[in-house]
């Protein structure tokens, strides 16, 4: 199951992006990241990279 990211809760900090092994963590226009889902192939390192714990399974 692909993760999602809680907009409210992400700072842009961009540490998922980082160790996003498909690059399927991109910037938005405001600064904070979304996850393509049919790219993510749920290893979960974004969820624990997250240092506000906003990433979860969707």
């Amino acid at each position: 199951m692909p993760r999602i990211i809680s907009k409210s809760d992400c700072v842009g900090c961009a540490n998922c992006e980082r160790v996003c092994i498909v690059g399927c963590i991109t910037e938005d226009n405001d600064k904070k990241r979304i996850i393509t889902e049919s790219a993510c192939v749920d290893c979960g390192a974004c969820q624990l990279a997250c240092p506000r714990k906003c990433i979860s399974q969707k």
